[in-house]
């Protein structure tokens, strides 16, 4: 098995292996062959696959905007788990982060998601229960809606 950073000639492998995973929220637009090569360009060395006999067994998308780190669509293939590539792929994660003088990085995961909730506080990671998470999607019927 080998952890190396993602290209987006693995988008394929990739985006299969995220079809099986129960309860992803895989998005049109940002998870597009299009969306993850423009997350790639602008993050190109924090993203990052696990491969096994030339399959994508895990995945993690991995970036910052210069200030904080953040995780997205961590995820080890079902009959790959509890071998320690999930741990061994945010490593990878955190020391590219380290290597642009990244100091902290977040993640969101789903309440529902019993599986990799234990992961992360297994791991040791802090969940934060002083605020609240928002977002807004930006397409123009949000946009003119906002501003009236």
């Amino acid at each position: 098995m080998q952890i190396r950073t993602m290209v987006i000639e693995d988008y394929d492998k990739v985006k299969a292996l995220w079809m099986t995973i129960h309860g992803f929220g895989i998005r049109s637009v940002d998870d597009s062959r299009e969306g993850v090569e423009r997350f790639l360009r602008r993050n190109p060395t924090s993203s990052v696959v696990a491969e096994e006999d030339g399959e994508i067994i895990g995945a993690i998308l991995c970036g910052h905007d210069g200030r904080r780190g953040c995780l997205y669509h961590v995820c080890v293939a079902e009959g790959h788990r509890r071998r320690g590539i999930g741990k061994a792929m945010v490593v990878f994660c955190m020391n590219a982060l380290k290597a642009e003088q990244i100091n902290k990085v977040s993640l969101i995961a789903f309440t529902r998601n019993d599986i990799g909730n234990a992961f992360w506080n297994c791991i040791g990671w802090t969940k934060r229960e002083d605020l609240n998470y928002y977002d807004f999607t930006l397409n123009e019927a949000n946009i003119t809606a906002f501003n009236q």
